[in-house]
């Protein structure tokens, strides 16, 4: 009988301990050289916690992949080899190269792989920039169009001597896409993925929008505006992540592939479309064409819209995210066109 009642006490105390409620979850790592975050809702925290391992996991995986700092990374045989021979490489790798010069052609080469040819040259943690001469001598190599890509044999050839790669424009957001897409698989309908910069959104909070702040320039505790968004993607890219000041000059990673300068006719640009891929590969390019010659490719694109903080202060926006103009005294308000963010 004593078995019998110990039994029905840890059974009752089994059955009395609490369950935890469905929650969000959310977890912090440094991967890919940044700050890589998952938010997610999750209905059985056992799986929530096993859904962002495996999104930590392929993040992980895809830095090895791809990464320019890891000598034994396919991108880094790729710049060892390449000016040789062709190095043949993953297919995943190899599509994600391909699909850069898709951006290359539709930024007019404001977006180019291959300005590491030259982007090597900095060393922003120390403060070092390459002089006239360098960027003289290795700008010639500087051009997406001498990547003689073999799709046959998903092999790379550089056509110029002296040039490199790196998927840093778009690796991260590619990156983001894939732990977007593991969630999915998991059945996961409201999560956040993000890398440095680069963020993709599923779903809703619970029948809200998520909020995105985009930072002011020169302040990483004030917000220039929010853009509420759901089943998004959204990029920023500032002058602010990787530089350094000299001479009144400010050296950052957003190298204009034409000068081999840091570019600077925005000082920040937020762009959003269905993956994150899209915008990472988008969001460098006022940078270097300047805000109206990049809001022009934005809106022929009608899946694409961007907001860029001009080095005056001032805001532009493209035509989905434009605030309304201001009514004159007595005038009907205007209709707000579907789907529009209004920040």
């Amino acid at each position: 009988m004593n078995r019998i009642a110990t039994l029905l006490t840890v059974v009752a105390l089994v059955c009395a301990a609490p369950v935890r409620a469905a929650d969000w979850m959310e977890r912090t790592e440094a991967i890919m050289g940044t700050r890589c975050y998952v938010e997610l809702w999750a209905d059985d925290p056992v799986k929530g916690n096993d859904a962002i391992d495996a999104v930590m996991a392929e993040l992980r995986r895809i830095d090895a992949l791809m990464s320019h700092y890891k000598p034994e990374s396919e991108l880094s045989q790729i710049n060892q080899y390449a000016n040789e021979r062709a190095v043949q490489v993953d297919k995943e790798l190899f599509d994600l190269i391909k699909l850069s010069t898709h951006f290359s052609q539709i930024t007019e080469g404001a977006f180019d792989i291959t300005y590491a040819s030259v982007g090597y040259l900095y060393d922003y943690p120390n403060h070092i920039h390459p002089s006239e001469a360098q960027i003289r001598a290795k700008l010639p190599a500087v051009n997406w169009r001498n990547l003689l890509l073999d799709e046959a044999h998903y092999s790379v050839r550089f056509e110029h001597p002296g040039m490199r790669i790196d998927l840093g424009g778009i690796g991260k957001g590619y990156a983001v896409d894939r732990g977007i897409e593991i969630l999915k698989a998991r059945g996961v309908a409201r999560a956040l993925v993000t890398a440095g910069g680069d963020s993709r959104i599923i779903g809703d909070r619970m029948g809200k929008p998520w909020l995105v702040a985009i930072r002011h320039p020169d302040n990483p505790n004030k917000v220039v505006t929010r853009i509420p968004l759901s089943d998004s993607a959204v990029s920023t890219s500032g002058d602010y992540e990787r530089f350094f000041d000299e001479g009144g000059v400010r050296y950052h990673h957003i190298i204009d592939p034409h000068t081999g300068h840091s570019a600077s006719k925005v000082r920040s640009a937020t762009i959003l479309a269905p993956t994150a891929t899209q915008t990472d590969g988008m969001s460098k390019t006022a940078f270097v064409l300047g805000p109206e010659k990049a809001l022009e490719i934005i809106n022929r694109m009608p899946e694409y819209d961007a907001v860029f903080v001009l080095p005056d202060g001032k805001m532009l926006y493209s035509n989905g995210l434009r605030p309304p103009e201001p009514r004159p005294p007595g005038a009907a308000p205007a209709a707000t066109g579907a789907g529009s963010a209004q920040p």
